[in-house]
């Protein structure tokens, strides 16, 4: 994975543009699942809310540096 990436000649780190994403990700997946009604079956929403960014946050960072596991 590249250090950085070059957006015009401004400088961003890697991380934080995997971080837009994982978060874009993230409120999609939200909505989705509070749709069809999955968090009823959730204890506390915030920690799970968190929880599954921290995994999309991951598997992106993951699939970016194309590590297998």
């Amino acid at each position: 994975m590249r250090p950085e990436i070059d957006l015009y000649g401004v400088f961003i780190p890697t991380l934080a543009a995997i971080a837009v994403a994982a978060y874009l990700l993230n409120g999609i997946l939200r909505r989705v699942l509070a749709s069809i009604g999955f968090y009823r079956l959730v204890w506390h929403r915030p920690l799970f809310d968190t929880a599954m960014y921290f995994c999309l946050l991951g598997a992106l960072a993951l699939s970016l540096n194309k590590v297998s596991l």
